[in-house]
């Protein structure tokens, strides 16, 4: 079975595919955590990247070509982290420059290519869930279950804002505020792959659900799906 659950940034997407992996035993994989990845190495690396829907360097495929990414089980949380040519990046990708940046990175027609192939490869690993921005609709658009994920704006920052706090990063709701909105338009407007519910998608409004109910809606579509087999 192929979950892809979609969404907007800051909805919990990650949170609730995590929780979904665990209950039903499958795979996880954040294809959002592989475009943060990328953006890290760019701009740990000095590579140039338009602000606009051009790429600046004319071919990144060699340069695409340096970057192996893997995702490792931590034995002590049982989750799955992410490793830039083999080094844990978890907490570097989280930082306020790359989510910046992530969304202008993620919208060079290569760069998406580059990642659509590994992500689609991954399904050889078996059952699995991936969230991200475009796993319904371009990645897996032959999805055993579809879920599209929203929330409010003002929740949104909220959640975001406590979970970068939390993790000791220093931030303001404001800055978290613009960077959604950067992300919801360049999401959404970008040529390569943008951001859409898939139509045959089942809408996850979390505004006002806590995790647990989000799990169960979840794992409730899951149920039905298989009821339906």
């Amino acid at each position: 079975m192929i979950i892809a659950i979609d969404g907007y940034s800051s909805c919990g997407k990650s949170t609730v595919a995590k929780a979904i992996a665990k209950r039903l035993k499958l795979n996880y994989i954040d294809s959002g955590a592989m475009y943060r990845a990328v953006t890290y190495y760019f701009l740990q690396n000095n590579i140039p990247f338009s602000k606009t829907a051009d790429d600046v360097v004319t071919e990144y495929t060699s340069i695409l070509e340096n970057i192996h990414i893997q995702f490792i089980r931590n034995e002590q949380t049982g989750q799955s982290e992410i490793y830039l040519n083999g080094k844990n990046i978890e907490v570097e990708i989280r930082q306020m420059d790359v989510s910046d940046n992530v969304s202008y990175v993620s919208a060079i027609k290569s760069v998406r290519k580059k990642l659509v192939v590994m992500q689609q490869q991954m399904a050889t690993m078996g059952h699995l869930v991936m969230d991200g921005r475009d796993i319904g609709t371009t990645v897996f658009p032959n999805a055993d279950l579809k879920i599209f994920m929203t929330a409010s704006p003002e929740v949104r920052v909220y959640r975001r804002y406590h979970e970068l706090i939390e993790k000791g990063i220093k931030v303001t709701p404001d800055e978290i505020r613009k960077n959604i909105e950067l992300r919801d338009y360049e999401d959404t407007h970008r040529e390569e792959s943008p951001l859409r519910k898939p139509d045959d998608a089942i809408i996850l409004d979390n505004t006002y659900m806590s995790r647990d109910e989000q799990v169960q809606f979840v794992l409730d579509a899951v149920a039905k799906l298989k009821k339906a087999i």
